[in-house]
């Protein structure tokens, strides 16, 4: 996906994924969605998000609600927020040390 947000190209496809979250919803579910986390050859950060017509991603149209998807750019806080909330330990280790503070 491609977006322009604020003059800035957002292209998943040159990219790198970094991380993927996945709701516990199976694909069929109105509720699930997925969510990737890049980082472009320039160091910023996005999340693309895709999902059913009851999860965050849902859009109106007319009367109805339908998936959609989207493309949010983020700052490393968000991003270090983003990935703490997921829990996910390794990408945090990695990409973030000076976030974090041993007990």
């Amino acid at each position: 996906m491609k977006a322009i947000i604020d003059r800035t190209l957002y292209n998943t496809e040159t990219a790198e994924c970094v991380a993927v979250y996945s709701s516990h919803h199976n694909r069929g579910d109105f509720r699930h969605f997925e969510e990737h986390l890049y980082r472009t050859r320039r160091g910023n950060w996005f999340l693309h998000g895709e999902g059913g017509p009851a999860s965050t991603y849902s859009e109106r149209c007319g009367n109805n609600t339908v998936g959609s998807e989207k493309i949010i750019p983020m700052d490393e806080d968000d991003v270090v927020e983003w990935l703490e909330l997921r829990q996910m330990v390794g990408v945090l280790e990695t990409r973030f040390p000076n976030y974090l503070t041993e007990a």
